[in-house]
């Protein structure tokens, strides 16, 4: 089954922002498609940096079908790096599903395999979120809905707004890597795979957690809070709480986290907070590109001086 970063509808939002370049590759068998790879081309700034910034992110990783031959994948993979090899410095997929049977065909074509790891909650039923969830997860939401927080579920486009600047701040200050504008979120907000889940205390958005989903799983795609504000109040936690009992309580089977940092990056912070949510450790990595290496060093040194 697809995801919902790999369907139809989602190119066509990625196509309306104006400021994305969505990619498709497919190839068929007898009229029918068995593998599909789908993304946008990223970059910001000003001329000058966004020649520098280009790079090529498929969420989701491929759309595979079970029976795809070795040769089918090698003609899709190489599809992908040659359609992309002039538009983006690298080319990589963020995989949300185990793809350790084809890493061979991967590598072979010049996808290298980087590890990286990702939470998913089982949504299947509350029981089940319930008895793995963490007691000090559960105290912090309780402790914040008795000292006045709220939720809403169907926010406002000022709402929306709101929660953008406190997102943006965080990537500002902590995460340090760039965020889409506004009007990503607004055209997210206007669309009907999203769900905004948005906290509130004393008539102000302090939090939430921006979601997509398709027939099975919920992605919390970003998420923030200004946490430590307010005494007793935990904005962060409230927010990917309540995303998870929306996909308990819409039938959906899984909350999916979006990453949760690499290997060996000692003290993530993000990590520590996710895996208090009761969700399944895994590690189905990312497939990296290069399609220009000096381009690419000079990136990674840029980078690594700004978040110092």
């Amino acid at each position: 089954m697809k995801s919902v970063f790999q369907k139809q509808e989602f190119y066509s939002f990625l196509e309306s922002t104006g400021f994305l370049e969505p990619f498709r590759f497919s190839v068929e068998r007898s009229g029918k498609e068995v593998g599909v790879i789908q993304g946008f081309v990223q970059k910001e700034g000003g001329l000058l940096k966004r020649f520098f910034s280009r790079r090529a992110i498929i969420n989701g990783g491929p759309w595979l079908a079970d029976d795809i031959s070795g040769t089918e994948l090698e003609t899709l993979l190489k599809q992908c790096a040659d359609g992309l090899k002039h538009k983006a410095i690298y080319i990589e997929t963020r995989n949300f599903a185990d793809y350790s049977h084809v890493r061979p065909i991967f590598e072979k074509m010049g996808f290298a395999y980087e590890p990286h790891y990702d939470f998913l909650v089982d949504t299947s039923n509350k029981e089940i979120v319930d008895s793995h969830m963490g007691k000090s997860r559960k105290r912090d939401v309780n402790t914040s809905i008795k000292h006045g927080v709220t939720i809403t579920c169907d926010p406002t486009e000022a709402e929306v707004t709101e929660f953008y600047h406190i997102l943006k701040n965080l990537y500002k200050n902590k995460v340090k890597t760039p965020l889409f504008p506004k009007e990503f979120f607004i055209k997210l907000w206007e669309s009907d795979f999203s769900k905004f889940i948005l906290v509130k205390y004393n008539d102000e958005i302090i939090g939430g957690t921006l979601c997509i989903h398709d027939d099975e799983t919920l992605y919390e795609w970003f998420a923030c809070g200004k946490d430590g504000v307010y005494n007793n109040i935990f904005p962060s936690t409230v927010a990917t709480y309540y995303g998870i009992q929306f996909a308990v309580d819409n039938g959906l089977k899984t909350f999916d986290m979006m990453g949760a940092g690499a290997p060996g990056d000692g003290g993530y912070g993000v990590r520590e907070f996710k895996a208090k949510f009761g969700g399944n450790l895994v590690e189905y990595g990312r497939f990296k590109y290069i399609c220009n290496k000096p381009l690419y060093k000079l990136g990674e040194m840029a980078v690594k001086i700004l978040k110092k």
